[in-house]
C-alpha cells in the first residue's frame, strides 16, 4: 500500500511564522489532521487566544475567532450554544488558560460544554516576553524569575488536567508530550479521540500538550526536546486521566 504525506486540507498553505523548535506548528497540525480526518471542516469553528496561538488564525483554513486574553472558553460555550451543530474547539496556552483564564476554564469544565479545549503547556508566557506562568516549573528562569521560580513566593506549577479531571462532567482528560514521534502519535490519537467526543455530543473535552518554547526558554531546539523529557515529564506525566 502507498502512503502519501500530505498537508492537511484545514492547514492553508502558507509558510509558518512560529519560532524555530516551537512545538504549536506541530498541535496546530495534529488538529488539522483530527478535522480533516472526520470531514468536518466546513462547519469547525476554532476560538484562539492572546499569545503565540494567535498566529494560528493565519494557518487553519475554517472559520476563527479571537477572544480576548483567557476569555476563549466562554466565547466557546456562547458560540456552542448558539449554533449546537458546529464543532468548536478553544486553542490556549498556559498563561492565557491558567493565569488570566483560570475560572473560564474552570467552570467550562465544570458545566461540561460541549466543545473541545485544546491547552499548550510550554511554561511560559512566549509572545509577551518569556515572564513566568502558572506551569513554570520550580527553579526555571524567567524574566520575571530571574533566580528561578521560587514557591515561597509564587507557589507551586499548576497541574491543569488534574485539576479538570477532578470534576464529575468533562468526559476525557489526558495530557501527551510532544517532544519526540511516539508521543506526537499519542497526541494525535488523544486530539482525535477529543474531536470525536463532540460530534458524537458526548461532552467537554481537554487536551494538554507538552511544548517548547526555545526563544524564551534560551535553549536550542534539541536542547528544549530535552527538557521537556527530563524537566517537564517529571512534574507533568502524560496520562489518560478521564475517558468516560
Amino acid at each position: 500500500m502507498n502512503m502519501i504525506y500530505s498537508k492537511p486540507r484545514a492547514l492553508q498553505k502558507v509558510a509558518s511564522g512560529y519560532c524555530p523548535g516551537c512545538s504549536h506548528g506541530t498541535a496546530n497540525k495534529l488538529i488539522a489532521q483530527a478535522i480533516d480526518s472526520f470531514g468536518i471542516r466546513e462547519r469547525t469553528v476554532g476560538i484562539l487566544p492572546i499569545g503565540c496561538g494567535i498566529l494560528a488564525m493565519s494557518y487553519f483554513d475554517f472559520d476563527m475567532v479571537l477572544a480576548i486574553h483567557g476569555r476563549a472558553p466562554a466565547v466557546a460555550t456562547g458560540y456552542k450554544r448558539a449554533r449546537p451543530d458546529n464543532i468548536v474547539f478553544s486553542y490556549q496556552g498556559d498563561g492565557d488558560l491558567a493565569a488570566i483564564g483560570l475560572s473560564e476554564i474552570l467552570h467550562c469544565a465544570n458545566r461540561g460544554e460541549m466543545i473541545t479545549a485544546v491547552f499548550v503547556n510550554n511554561g511560559i508566557y512566549g509572545m509577551t516576553g518569556g515572564q513566568m506562568a502558572p506551569t513554570t516549573l520550580v527553579g526555571q528562569k524567567s524574566t520575571t524569575s530571574q533566580d528561578g521560580r521560587d514557591p515561597g513566593l509564587a507557589g507551586y506549577p499548576l497541574r491543569m488536567a488534574e485539576l479538570i479531571a477532578q470534576f464529575e462532567a468533562p468526559v476525557y482528560v489526558a495530557r501527551f508530550a510532544l517532544h519526540r514521534p511516539s508521543d506526537v502519535l499519542k497526541a494525535k490519537a488523544g486530539i482525535a479521540k477529543a474531536f470525536q467526543n463532540q460530534i458524537e455530543r458526548r461532552g467537554f473535552s481537554f487536551v494538554e500538550l507538552l511544548a517548547t518554547c526555545p526563544t524564551n526558554w534560551g535553549l536550542s531546539a534539541k536542547e528544549c526536546l530535552a527538557h521537556v523529557r527530563h524537566q517537564m515529564i517529571p512534574i507533568f506525566p502524560p496520562k489518560v486521566f478521564k475517558d468516560k
